[in-house]
C-alpha cells in the first residue's frame, strides 16, 4: 500500500473516531442535562412539599389562635351576664387546642412568624388567667372584664399582624391598599357570631371595637 492510501485511511479512521467520539460526548452531555433536569424538578417537589406542610401549619396556627380568641370574648360576655356556663368547657378545648398547635408550630414555622405566634401565646396564657380567676371569684388586684376585653381586643390586632406575617411568608401578593385576598375570605363557620361587633354584620378578618372602628 502506498503512502497516499495509507494517509486516506488514517484520514478516514480519524473521521470515523470523531464521529463516534463526538456523538458519545453529545449523548453524554443529553445525559447530564436531562440528570440536571430530573435534579431541579426533585428539588422543586421538595420545596412545594415544605411549603405546603408550613401552610398547613399556618392555617392550623391562625384557626387555633382565632378559635382561643374567641372563646375568651365569649367568656368575658358570659361574665358581664354573671354566668358562664357551656362556655367555660369551650374555653378550655379552645387552649388545649391552641396549646397543641402551637407546639407543632414551633418546629416548622419560620421565626418572623413564631416570634409574633409566641408573643400571641404568652398574652393569651396571661388573659385566660385572669378570665378564670375572675370566673372563680378570685381576682388579683388588676384584673377586671373590663381590663380582660381590652387586653382581648389587642390580642386580636396582633393576630392579624400574624396572619400578614404569614401571607407574606407564604409569598401572597398584597391588594393596592395592602390587603390580601386571603382578607376577603369569610371566617370559618361558627366564628362568624364570635368575630362581630356589637349590632354589626361579620366580617371577614375584621371586628369592630368598643369605639366602632374595623380592624
Amino acid at each position: 500500500m502506498d503512502v497516499g492510501s495509507v494517509t486516506a485511511v488514517s484520514v478516514a479512521v480519524v473521521g470515523v473516531v470523531g464521529t463516534l467520539l463526538s456523538a458519545l460526548l453529545t449523548q453524554r452531555a443529553a445525559d447530564r442535562s436531562r440528570q440536571r433536569e430530573r435534579e431541579r424538578a426533585e428539588l422543586a417537589r421538595e420545596r412545594r412539599g415544605e411549603l405546603l406542610d408550613v401552610r398547613s401549619c399556618y392555617v392550623a396556627l391562625n384557626t387555633a389562635t382565632r378559635q382561643y380568641l374567641a372563646a375568651l370574648t365569649d367568656q368575658v360576655h358570659a361574665l358581664r351576664r354573671d354566668g358562664s356556663g357551656p362556655v367555660r368547657q369551650r374555653l378550655t378545648d379552645a387552649r388545649d387546642q391552641h396549646r397543641d398547635v402551637y407546639a407543632e408550630a414551633q418546629l416548622r414555622v419560620p421565626d418572623p412568624v413564631l416570634d409574633l405566634a409566641g408573643q400571641l401565646s404568652r398574652e393569651l396564657g396571661a388573659v385566660y388567667g385572669m378570665v378564670k380567676r375572675l370566673d372563680a371569684g378570685a381576682p388579683r388586684e388588676g384584673d377586671s372584664v373590663t381590663g380582660a376585653q381590652e387586653r382581648i381586643d389587642v390580642l386580636w390586632h396582633l393576630l392579624r399582624e400574624m396572619r400578614r406575617r404569614m401571607r407574606a411568608e407564604l409569598g401572597v401578593p398584597a391588594t393596592a391598599g395592602g390587603r390580601t385576598a386571603e382578607a376577603a375570605l369569610p371566617p370559618p363557620a361558627g366564628q362568624r357570631e364570635t368575630e362581630r361587633g356589637e349590632g354589626t354584620p361579620g366580617t371577614s378578618g375584621t371586628r369592630r371595637g368598643r369605639d366602632g372602628r374595623e380592624w
